[in-house]
């Protein structure tokens, strides 16, 4: 039943019998073909991409010790690219962040670049890198 023809039986302009006699007409005109490879195709059309991501968003993160290494993988889980700045940390800490987040990114499809002196960038496969950023130093 219809949800113009339930509103019309609420206000008792027209009676339920008739809408009934009605629906059954319309369906006895209506008869589905059953093409498996035409469904197949109209279902497709419905299909959205869960991946597409209107608002993009870039996390910048400065962690001080290794344990926050899973907050930033949990940010990559979720298709936002984050902003790694390792300054405040130790050397050997940074390595072992470095290497976790150079996993996490492999597991993910994405990558991860070197933007600056402990400083990288980490995206998931959802975002596109292009072009390199050359250290200063390597320069001059």
């Amino acid at each position: 039943m219809g949800v113009y023809n339930r509103f019309m039986n609420f206000l008792g302009l027209q009676e339920e019998e008739e809408i009934v006699e009605r629906e059954r007409i319309v369906e006895a005109a209506e008869e589905p073909e059953t093409n498996p490879y035409e469904l197949r195709n109209k279902n497709k059309a419905n299909v959205v991409s869960i991946h597409s991501q209107k608002n993009a968003r870039v996390v910048l993160s400065e962690p001080r010790t290794y344990e926050e290494t899973q907050d930033i993988a949990d940010h990559l889980r979720s298709r936002r690219a984050v902003v790694v700045n390792l300054q405040r940390v130790r050397g050997d800490q940074a390595v072992r962040i470095v290497d976790f987040l150079s996993g996490t990114v492999y597991a993910l499809n994405g990558s991860i670049s070197k933007l600056g002196p402990n400083i990288f960038l980490c995206t998931p496969d959802s975002v596109d890198i292009h072009g390199h950023i050359s250290e200063m130093m390597g320069e001059e």
